[in-house]
């Protein structure tokens, strides 16, 4: 095996590290700030949350977080992700009372956030490893799909008369057919902004954000509109014959527009802050959505988090489960202030990894200009039309749903395709929760059918042993797949660094591809640290597909079904 390719010294930590980093660090959180302040904005309205809730979530994740974090280029902040998690809570819990259910929820918030820090102080970061990766995949895009169907009327300026989501997305047709023109015209211009922005090659237009562009497009648009001032104007009928109280009083082409397009924020920053509300603290409704926000929010940020270390620079790793603890530290503060939970998020810590962060203090950097902003131009972020954010927000949905999405997963077998559209399905018609407990059946169903013993079910038989100085064998008997090795998971991660691993899985009759991304990822780290791998056994299994991560099954095995 070759040697890994060379890696450039770390920087340093703490206070060192801010004197040693401090200009790049924080010209890289300058920029994520820009990116991060219309997505705050954004998911906290699209999560049925006061506009300033968002930002409160990225003031906490930078500032605080940051300081006390496993991580070194994470971006703590809210996410699209937690959308739907928040908006049915605050349905939920608020039963149509929108101003009841964001203090349940904050509620509900701070209790998700305490059991989070338990799990982060019990080292339950590797937990995440226990949810298979269709399944993990198939919920992020149904909430992307949910994340649409909900903000296309937004950006068209309608608001649709629907009570269930499929109701919603039926109503998409004829939000087309009465949207506002010019209120579409800003949504639409964010739209085809973002879409070009995705395709440019000029590394120098690619360094401007793409949401700061859509933003700034919003605000021109938003004052040539006159969004400051309700109206109503005529579109396409301009009859010179009639007088002008006549024609104006023809209202087939009249529409509607002001203030309520634009982002409604406090003018002072500490009229922003709200206080959670524990009256429902003996329901299990309450309890049902404590258990989501914190299932979901905790896994996102653990998968963010082991993302975000593979763009590394320096290929640092975090330590994941203080990092849970730290970001249910903040979420805590976070619901007992008014904010969003948090989770390390991907797009603005692959941001920050872009734009030449080295360290944590990115972003403090990103999270104090947000406090800066919020604090001196409060009037600004209210001139930011709700289109605009709506055109964000709808990008980020499709990305997380795009054809693409289907077509990689279904290049790693049919049978994760088939769990991956069953957990859209299933998060579609219930929720997040039972959603997820749905693929994960169907994914056990699916190894049944592979011939998996129900003993192998929850235990998998492995041994790893020291065959000679330096040389570990981790061979793996039966069948592996994602509800039984979290134990080799454990095992592994006590392995000393730098020296040669034999992977054996020639007795293994099956692995599944959640096993097999665990193996492949496990291994480039453990090379990239300075150690050797070998992985054995693997022609002696047909593979579901032509993909590298496909699951196994073990020819002999294969040869009697």
């Amino acid at each position: 095996m070759a040697n890994p390719s060379h890696v450039p010294e770390a920087p340093k930590t703490g206070i060192a590290g801010l004197v040693q980093n401090w200009q790049s660090d924080a010209m890289s959180g300058f920029l994520v700030f820009l990116i991060a302040l219309p997505l705050c904005l954004g998911i906290a309205m699209a999560s049925n949350f006061p506009p300033q809730a968002g930002i409160i979530t990225a003031i906490i994740g930078g500032v605080l977080v940051s300081r006390i974090n496993g991580s070194f280029m994470t971006i703590n902040g809210p996410a699209a992700g937690l959308i739907v998690v928040i908006f049915d809570s605050v349905q939920e819990l608020g039963k149509g009372d929108a101003m009841a259910g964001y203090k349940y929820t904050l509620a509900a918030i701070v209790c998700a956030s305490v059991i989070q820090t338990l799990m982060g102080y019990f080292k339950a970061g590797k937990l995440s490893a226990f949810f298979p990766s269709s399944v993990v995949h198939g919920m992020l895009a149904a909430i992307g799909i949910i994340i649409m169907s909900k903000q296309i009327h937004t950006l068209l300026g309608v608001k649709p008369d629907a009570q269930t989501l499929f109701q919603t997305i039926g109503q998409i047709p004829r939000s087309f057919l009465e949207m506002n023109p010019e209120v579409a015209m800003i949504g639409g211009a964010g739209l085809v902004i973002l879409i070009a922005w995705s395709f440019l090659k000029n590394r120098y237009l690619k360094m401007i954000p793409g949401p700061l562009v859509v933003v700034m497009v919003g605000l021109a648009l938003g004052q040539y509109y006159d969004l400051d001032h309700e109206h109503i104007y005529m579109f396409l009928h301009d009859d010179p014959i009639l007088p002008h109280h006549e024609a104006t009083a023809d209202l087939s082409h009249a529409f509607t527009i002001g203030p309520k397009f634009l982002v409604a924020i406090p003018e002072h920053f500490m009229a922003g802050f709200s206080f959670p509300d524990f009256s429902l603290i003996g329901t299990l409704e309450f309890w049902e959505q404590v258990v989501t926000i914190c299932l979901v929010g905790s896994l996102e940020s653990l998968l963010s988090a082991a993302a975000v270390d593979k763009l590394d620079t320096y290929k640092r790793y975090s330590d994941l489960n203080r990092d849970l603890t730290a970001v249910g530290i903040g979420n805590t503060l976070c619901g007992l202030v008014g904010g969003l939970p948090m989770i390390a998020e991907i797009v603005r810590s692959s941001a920050n990894v872009n734009n030449g962060g080295r360290t944590a203090w990115a972003n403090f950097f990103h999270g104090t200009y947000m406090l800066i902003f919020v604090a001196l131009f409060p009037r600004l972020i209210h001139e930011i039309p709700l289109a605009s954010l709506a055109a964000l927000l709808v990008f980020t949905g499709y990305k997380l749903a795009s054809p693409q999405e289907f077509l990689k997963t279904l290049a790693i077998g049919y049978e994760q395709l088939v769990v991956f559209v069953i957990t859209i399905i299933g998060v579609l018609a219930t929720d997040l929760l039972i959603g997820v407990a749905i693929g994960m059946v169907a994914e056990f169903i699916i190894h049944l059918l592979r011939s998996v013993r129900w003993r192998e079910v929850l235990k998998l038989y492995f041994e790893v042993r020291e065959i000679e100085p330096g040389v570990y064998r981790i061979r793996v008997d039966g069948a592996a797949f994602f509800a039984n090795f979290l134990s080799l998971k454990s095992e592994l991660s006590a392995l000393p660094e730098g020296q040669t691993l034999i992977f054996d899985l020639s007795k293994a009759e099956t692995v599944d591809h959640t096993v097999m991304e665990f193996i492949h990822d496990f291994c480039e780290d453990y090379e990239r640290r300075g150690g050797h791998y070998e992985i054995r056994g693997l022609d002696q299994h047909t593979a579901s597909s032509d993909h590298p991560l496909a699951a196994r099954k073990r020819v002999a095995m294969a040869g009697k079904l």
